[in-house]
């Protein structure tokens, strides 16, 4: 990759760090008025539909089948499973918690390249097992005990994150910024759709602070954190592109103690240290 490419990697991992770390707090101020599903689904389809009309207007061509399908499948384990396990789940988990569980979204990425024959090479399995511990240490935190389905759910939408990412790499996808758009445009209307089901309104007079929690995650959770994400995706390996996971959660327990009055133990604090040892670890092996 030239100097402009790493340029452009650059700027989208630190769109990616400092946009996503807030989202996780966005979230619990957005779920003050708004219901998990709508919260999650509502910003990825509105944002995927300007996007798509914005391309289409200045001449992008439409994906095909095959490339709607495969935005659809991946939209699916990042959207539904990912971002709508981790909205769920904040319902009981506060926010500072929810990113340190994400942070093993890296070493799920890992273990699932091995369906393709890309094992783990020895630090990366080493990293393996130091963050599997972590996450040993981080169960004992009393959010997880208190609220086990909010930290199975938190489990679950690293792994389905994970294995979208991976799995995004092997199926057909729109070039350049359509991809983003199509995968958060039908699966943002996936997620929808099972809140209308399961019986979700939205209210008619939200709270300012959850109206504006909204629209910060529209502009960037969505647009320009999806965006960065799926640029990596296609043009560097899994695990520098997952790499978000080991920065988020330092910033996000911050912001959660900062502004939310969220708390973080001793166990935490030595639990999320060993979970993002064992990321960079599996970082520097998958880059030897």
């Amino acid at each position: 990759m030239d100097g402009k490419g790493n340029l452009k990697v650059l700027i989208a991992l630190a769109t990616l760090y400092l946009a996503w770390s807030s989202t996780y707090l966005a979230i619990r101020f957005s779920l003050e008025s708004f219901p998990p599903f709508f919260t999650a689904g509502s910003r990825y389809m509105l944002v995927g539909l300007f996007m798509f009309l914005y391309m289409r207007w200045r001449g992008a061509p439409p994906p095909t089948k095959a490339q709607w399908k495969g935005s659809a499948i991946v939209g699916t384990f990042l959207l539904l499973g990912g971002t709508g396990g981790v909205v769920y789940a904040e319902q009981w988990v506060g926010s500072g918690m929810a990113a340190l569980v994400l942070a093993t979204t890296p070493l799920w990425t890992v273990l699932f390249a091995g369906i393709w024959k890309q094992w783990p090479k020895r630090n990366e399995w080493a990293g393996l097992l130091l963050g599997l511990a972590g996450v040993v240490l981080l169960n004992l935190e009393g959010d997880l005990r208190t609220h086990p389905v909010g930290a199975a759910l938190l489990a679950l939408a690293a792994a389905s994150w994970a294995f979208g990412s991976v799995l995004s790499t092997r199926l057909s996808l729109p070039p350049g910024a359509m991809a983003s758009a199509a995968q958060m445009f039908s699966g943002g209307m996936l997620v929808l759709a099972i809140g209308f089901v399961s019986g979700e309104r939205v209210p008619l007079h939200p709270t300012p602070r959850a109206l504006a929690a909204i629209l910060y995650l529209a502009l960037f959770g969505s647009l320009l954190g999806y965006t960065a994400y799926t640029y990596l995706l296609k043009n560097v390996r899994p695990a520098l592109a997952t790499s978000y996971a080991y920065v988020n959660p330092v910033l996000a327990v911050l912001l959660g103690v900062w502004l939310a009055g969220e708390h973080i133990t001793t166990t935490g604090i030595v639990a999320m240290l060993t979970i993002l040892a064992g990321v960079v670890m599996v970082i520097r092996g998958a880059g030897e």
